[in-house]
């Protein structure tokens, strides 16, 4: 007792004095998940550099996050390392999640397809969070959400909603839509008719195109016959795979601006953002990778810096107890975009502006002035806490 009362009073005194305690230090561990046949990083594909589509593998911007964090989490008496967890393919993902567990590493920041998920939902429990930081899929936020699974790159449906909005706020009210074959396709074109529709954007047509070596379907790749009518402001196209989109600027037949999958692009990050931080940011990630970072990029840096808010402040909460402080909105991240950003409570989406972009600069921010939200102006991109069908909870 006399001993406890000696240690209260000179740490008492240390405080009087301007010396700060000693803090139990804590050292946490974040992986990167990924696997190394990813279709999406195949060295042609990369070489394409489709607008919205992969730069690079995502270490670099999950690394940069750490080193961003590190004077925080210092403070606190903490340190955090990135470590990668990449399986040879799907099939041998499950191996990799198992060893990821028995090491205790609590958090997992996913840069895997869609198909993916549930099986690294599964694998995790309550035993880690995970961060999506590279799928867009609605389903993930939606008929496929878990209680432990947070989004920080953007849904399908929010780059709609911004796209929307900034042709609402042009007058561009008449769109062209050329929708693509794959089911990828036309999950992008579900994604648009809703956001469309909730701001006023009328489809006057919509056309099927398809890249094919077959002669009898030749018309169907031919942009000029696609859009020959004159009775659209915008051609908006759904292209996942990116490579017809790309041929369609400036190759529609009637003068109309391209939007979509190509032209003007709704994109998580670009790299000629100019204000909050953003070229401290680009310029930072361009040493370390050697290249331009883009919207993955960015969604990976921002969730290992999301694992460090929270660590900060949290680090004696449960898992389960920290996924609930993060979809209470009091976990809050900077991610260079302007506002402060936390996760939504309904589906654990990460609240973000999004960045209505061209191959040169960006044109716009969403949300655009004028749209109005009762709560948070952020919520009216993607899918609001009413229209959400997740059910899930920590």
């Amino acid at each position: 007792m006399l001993a406890a009362k000696a240690l209260t009073a000179l740490g008492l005194l240390a405080v009087g004095l301007g010396v700060v305690p000693v803090v139990q230090a804590a050292n946490y561990t974040v992986a990167l998940v990924s696997l190394d046949d990813d279709a999406r990083y195949q060295s042609r594909r990369l070489e394409r550099r489709f607008p919205g589509h992969p730069a690079g593998r995502l270490l670099p911007a999950a690394q940069l996050g750490a080193s961003d964090a590190e004077v925080g989490l210092r403070a606190a008496g903490h340190s955090l390392k990135v470590i990668e967890a990449t399986a040879s393919s799907a099939a041998d993902l499950g191996k990799v999640l198992q060893q990821l567990k028995t090491d205790r590493v609590a958090y997992w920041v996913l840069d895997l397809p869609e198909a993916q998920f549930a099986q690294a939902v599964q694998a995790a429990g309550s035993s880690a969070l995970l961060f999506n930081a590279s799928a867009g899929a609605d389903a993930l936020r939606g008929s496929q959400c878990a209680a432990m699974l947070f989004h920080s790159y953007p849904s399908q449906a929010m780059f709609s909603d911004a796209l929307a909005q900034y042709l609402a706020a042009r007058s561009w009210r008449n769109a062209l839509v050329l929708q693509g074959p794959e089911a990828a396709d036309q999950l992008q074109g579900q994604a648009w008719q809703r956001a469309a529709k909730r701001y006023g954007i009328k489809t006057v047509d919509t056309k099927a195109f398809k890249l094919s070596g077959d002669p009898r379907e030749r018309d169907l790749s031919n942009t000029r016959l696609l859009t020959n009518d004159r009775n659209h402001d915008v051609v908006a196209v759904m292209d996942a795979d990116g490579e017809f989109a790309r041929t369609l600027p400036y190759a529609t037949q009637q003068p109309r601006p391209v939007v979509g999958a190509n032209g003007l692009v709704a994109l998580a990050w670009h790299t000629q953002w100019e204000r909050n931080g953003g070229p401290q940011v680009n310029r930072r990630f361009a040493r370390l990778a050697q290249r331009p970072m883009v919207g993955q990029d960015w969604a990976a840096w921002v969730a290992v810096k999301s694992v460090a808010a929270l660590v900060s402040d949290h680090s004696k909460a449960a898992l389960p107890e920290q996924a609930r402080l993060l979809r209470s909105g009091q976990v809050f991240v900077d991610g260079a975009k302007g506002p402060r950003l936390s996760y939504r409570a309904w589906d654990g989406q990460l609240r973000q502006p999004l960045f209505l972009s061209h191959v040169d600069g960006v044109a716009g921010t969403a949300p655009l002035d004028g749209v109005l939200h009762p709560i948070e102006v952020l919520d009216t991109l993607g899918v609001d806490e009413k229209e959400s069908p997740c059910k899930a909870k920590p």
